[in-house]
């Protein structure tokens, strides 16, 4: 079984077309992966497994949170199910919640551009906390997402943090909370978020 895996895994040259050259090539020449997402971070390829019931619902969660404002502003939201592609780079990530209008405008039909959407968030596992706390504050900050959340139920004290006002491709303003505290997510969205909903 192991061997037949294998297998199916392998990616095999035909010799039609040409060989990926970058990680971007790379992650539009994968097939669909069934329980896996993959982003493209700081120029390496990225495959993880999809995580567990409570990640999702905390991503869930949030969607609830901002369903007023959605509705008032006609806006959209996706729980793990959309890209963004990274403006400059053009490398793609797959955030676990992201808040756009309804009119982003987009790299392809499948991914939207980094400058269009409102909010990004993050649902730190304990595979990916070097990624959320350090490579994803960079990465957005590189493609003009508005406002970053970054949600740690993992750690010892668990926290939300939200970073925002970008300039020069860094944010310069960061506000963490503990978990179950209120913080505030600034304009466009201005609104003061209840993070006990997180909590379960």
């Amino acid at each position: 079984m192991i061997e037949k895996q294998r297998e199916c895994a392998r990616l095999e040259f035909t010799g039609e077309g040409h060989l990926p050259e970058t990680a971007r090539d790379l992650f539009d020449a994968l097939p669909e992966l069934p329980g896996f997402r993959a982003e493209v971070i700081q120029g390496d390829l990225i495959v993880s497994p999809l995580g567990t019931p409570e990640h999702s619902w905390i991503a869930a969660d949030l969607h609830d949170a901002l369903l007023p404002l959605r509705q008032q502003h006609g806006w959209r939201g996706s729980v793990g199910g959309v890209s963004i592609c990274i403006e400059g780079s053009r490398e793609p990530a797959a955030p676990d919640y992201v808040l756009s209008p309804a009119d982003c405008p987009r790299w392809g039909n499948l991914e939207l551009l980094s400058s269009g959407v409102i909010l990004v968030a993050e649902v730190v596992s304990p595979s990916s906390v070097r990624r959320d706390h350090e490579d994803k504050p960079f990465i957005y900050a590189q493609g003009s997402v508005p406002i970053y959340l970054l949600i740690d139920p993992v750690d010892k004290r668990p926290t939300v943090t939200v970073f925002s006002n970008v300039d020069d491709g860094a944010y310069r303003t960061v506000h963490t909370a503990p978990l179950g505290a209120p913080l505030l997510l600034p304009k466009p969205i201005d609104l003061e978020l209840d993070t006990s909903v997180f909590k379960g």
